[in-house]
């Protein structure tokens, strides 16, 4: 892996700040599964990474808390497929859509004043209101 892994737009990670594990999975496989290491644990280390500003550290740490060591590492492990590529390109994979999501701001609200015609119609609706319930019972309020 020597090219830069894209995310998006002016955000893409560095490979070598990537850590890949082969192990054993279960599932399917046949007799391959007892013999051949195709799962793959991948590891990233959010606090620590260059590649990533902090309001992504931040938001991938608030979302993606269950992936991660108490040191600020994402584990990640992949045994979707029954190829050791297949599973390492999944992980990759999952691992940039984690980050794109961790990326998006959401827009700031601008705190507004309701307009007057907007307080009348709310007062005027709760009069209505009133005045429905009223009917209903039995009793003359006037």
């Amino acid at each position: 892996m020597s090219e830069r892994i894209y995310i998006k737009d002016g955000l893409s990670l560095d490979p070598d700040e990537l850590k890949e594990r082969f192990i054993r999975a279960s599932g399917p496989g046949g007799q391959n599964v007892n013999k051949v290491s195709t799962a793959v644990e991948l590891r990233f280390d959010v606090s620590n990474s260059l590649s990533l500003p902090g309001y992504i550290k931040a938001n991938l740490r608030k979302n993606a808390a269950h992936l991660m060591t108490l040191d600020g590492v994402l584990v990640m492990q992949v045994q979707t497929h029954r190829t050791q590529a297949r599973n390492r390109e999944e992980a990759t994979e999952r691992l940039v859509a984690l980050i794109e999501k961790a990326s998006y701001r959401p827009k700031r609200r601008i705190a507004t004043k309701p307009t007057r015609a907007s307080k009348r119609r709310r007062v005027d609706t709760k009069t209505k209101r009133g005045a429905l319930k009223k009917t209903r019972s039995g009793k003359n309020f006037e």
